[in-house]
């Protein structure tokens, strides 16, 4: 099964929200909130999608025919690739009954770590969700990373112990799920957090802490002084904020600022071996990918999966061929052009 046949056959599993385009670009599911779509007119996914594009590669074939290599160590794990599946919530009511949040996630979890990456588990208002995600982390022997809504302070204790339990190398909050609607009408209040508060909730964990949802070098730098391990340059995929920037166009600056103080993660329209790339010579050391991952499962299931981490390594190993590296230190800011 390649991806292309995941695509076929999702489109009449995935529910009516998603229409499994044959790459998601956030135009076919625009303004559908709840769903896949984004928010207000989806200008922000779209962008995501458009600016990744506009970036190109720089072509260089007179270098040494070497080996190509696309491994990427992070936090003491060495992956086959420098993507990761990204976390998806919501599953059966954005995407159809196939799956919910429990299926989907031990399925993705298991299969990124068969294949050689790792999956970022979403969270949710049902409980059971993190104890299912946390238990398929601990199976795939901590190949996962739990990702934690900003619930209040109590909720953010409890699942962080089943987060210590479950061995994972490394742990992860949305602080951007704090435009989302069910969390900004969740008593006791949730959403926003200092800090200080980052600082406190980062202590809770045994794991390196990745803040997902930066899109600032003021907002790098507050993580960086809340003892964060690394960022997520991310925008939620345009979910809670209209008329947003892209996260490719600011991507490079947080790069510079934080200047190998923090590891940097970005997601948002990355949808191919070539945008991974071109994250990389941005300042990334990896890059995140979801929804894509949906149509996988819902289309494929394990072997979904497979074929999309396959589809996108195999791009981004020819792209380095092509452009003359052959290890992803080699990716610098000189092999692309904006």
């Amino acid at each position: 099964m390649n991806y292309s046949e995941c695509t076929i056959n999702a489109r009449n599993r995935i529910g009516k929200y998603c229409k499994a385009c044959p790459e998601c670009n956030g135009r076919a599911c625009r303004n559908q909130i709840p769903g896949p779509g984004a928010k207000g007119i989806g200008d922000t996914a779209i962008r995501n999608y458009d600016k990744w594009k506009e970036i190109r590669v720089n072509m260089d074939t007179i270098s040494e025919n070497r080996p190509v290599d696309t491994s990427l160590e992070l936090f003491g794990r060495e992956f086959k690739y420098p993507f990761f599946a990204g976390p998806v919530g919501a599953v059966q009511m954005h995407y159809g009954d196939c799956y919910n949040d429990m299926t989907y996630n031990d399925l993705l979890v298991n299969a990124c770590a068969k294949y050689g990456i790792a999956a970022f588990t979403g969270d949710g208002m049902d409980s059971e969700i993190m104890v299912a995600a946390t238990k398929a982390i601990r199976h795939a022997d901590g190949c996962g990373v739990p990702t934690v809504k900003p619930w209040n302070m109590d909720t953010i204790r409890e699942k962080m112990d089943l987060i210590n339990q479950s061995g994972a190398f490394a742990v992860a909050m949305d602080i951007d799920a704090a435009g989302l609607p069910f969390l900004r009408n969740f008593n006791p209040p949730a959403g926003s957090k200092t800090v200080e508060e980052l600082r406190e909730i980062i202590g809770m964990t045994k794991a390196p802490f990745i803040v997902k949802g930066v899109m600032t070098v003021k907002g790098a730098l507050k993580a960086k002084k809340a003892g964060a391990s690394a960022i997520v340059v991310s925008n939620h995929g345009g979910r809670v904020l209209d008329q947003c920037p892209a996260t490719a166009e600011v991507l490079s600056d947080i790069a510079a600022a934080v200047d190998g103080s923090m590891k940097i993660l970005v997601d948002g329209g990355i949808r191919s071996g070539a945008d991974v790339f071109k994250a990389l010579a941005l300042g990334a050391d990896a890059a995140i990918i979801a929804r894509p991952f949906v149509t996988a499962v819902y289309g494929g299931g394990e072997e979904g999966v497979r074929s999309y981490i396959e589809k996108i390594g195999s791009e981004l190993e020819d792209t380095m061929k092509m452009c003359g590296v052959s290890s992803l230190k080699e990716i610098t800011a000189d092999c692309i052009s904006k």
